[in-house]
């Protein structure tokens, strides 16, 4: 079912408590600040908090140097302008300077619904995990962005959280714990594995329960919430017991989890996979229901490739 509260809301209320005990964090916005809910840090910590206006580049540059003199920046916006809009000042500035900044975008995929084909970052992740050493994250649901984020916090470098700023499906108790870089398995099964990431993990555990009420089929899935140092051990493992690997994000099957997947899978232990994801693809109009529909990100079409792809096994 849906959670109770919002993505950014468990979001802010996380940071607040981060900051309180951290004086480095500071957060920076590009006039996004009540879209993704960072009013109350703002009212909190009004010394510690910079609107830059809609200027995403310059946003960068201010956390650089904010970074360099000793702080702890979160830059905000959404995911199309956290990544393509400043890659050059995110991979200069920052990156190649050896800073310690954290970008969060947010409306990934088909989250950005309304907004349209402009807002829709269907690449974004391939594009941030394209520089060196910068760590890329996806948290799926509330329970995993609070466990994270003092991780994150933790981390000197760079990191790239693209996240939800709405609701989203409940996937893990409240007691469940997280290692960025290792990845999360949700459920068991030997005869083929589902790795998912985002709001795709939702679907892919519904797509496990229909092969297995259908088909009898007894699908792994795992929960690849860390794109970048992905886990390539588990990945590897994954292929030799079950032999067969489907990938599904809501992101382009290019450059994104199911390129990084299969860079695992074809140097180490070779098997049959598919690909659920936006394919080659702009951005559209819709709400999420609709967009996941029109770009097959669905647990039907999840359950279709991995019937395919069990043909080939």
């Amino acid at each position: 079912m849906l959670e109770s509260q919002e993505m950014r809301k468990v979001y802010c209320d996380t940071m607040i408590a981060l900051a309180k005990e951290d004086p480095r964090i500071v957060d920076v916005e590009a006039d996004l600040t009540g879209a993704h809910g960072m009013k109350p840090f703002k009212a909190a910590y009004p010394d510690r908090s910079f609107n830059v206006g809609i200027a995403e580049a310059n946003m960068v540059g201010v956390a650089a140097g904010l970074s360099a003199c000793g702080k702890i920046p979160f830059v905000h916006s959404f995911a199309t302008f956290a990544s393509r809009r400043c890659f050059d000042q995110i991979a200069i500035s920052v990156c190649y300077a050896g800073l310690n900044v954290k970008i969060v975008g947010s409306d990934p995929g088909v989250g950005a619904e309304l907004n349209g084909g402009t807002h829709m970052a269907l690449e974004d992740m391939g594009i941030m995990r394209s520089i060196p050493e910068v760590r890329v994250i996806e948290p799926t649901d509330t329970v995993m962005i609070r466990a994270i984020l003092p991780q994150i916090v933790d981390h000197y470098g760079v990191d790239y959280i693209r996240m939800a700023r709405k609701k989203v499906y409940t996937v893990y108790s409240k007691d469940a714990d997280f290692t960025i870089g290792s990845a999360n398995i949700c459920r068991e099964g030997s005869d083929i594995t589902i790795i998912a990431n985002g709001i795709m993990v939702h679907e892919a555990l519904t797509a496990a329960e229909k092969l297995e009420q259908m088909d009898g089929i007894q699908a792994r899935v795992v929960d690849m919430f860390t794109l970048k140092p992905i886990d390539a051990e588990c990945i590897i493992a994954s292929a030799k017991k079950t032999g067969a690997i489907v990938t599904a994000e809501n992101h382009s099957v290019h450059n994104g989890l199911a390129s990084a997947v299969a860079e695992v899978v074809v140097q180490n232990y070779p098997v049959p996979m598919g690909f659920v994801g936006v394919d080659d693809l702009f951005g559209e109009v819709g709400s999420q229901k609709e967009l996941m529909q029109r770009f097959s990100l669905t647990s039907d079409a999840i359950y279709e490739k991995a019937l395919h792809v069990l043909r080939r096994k």
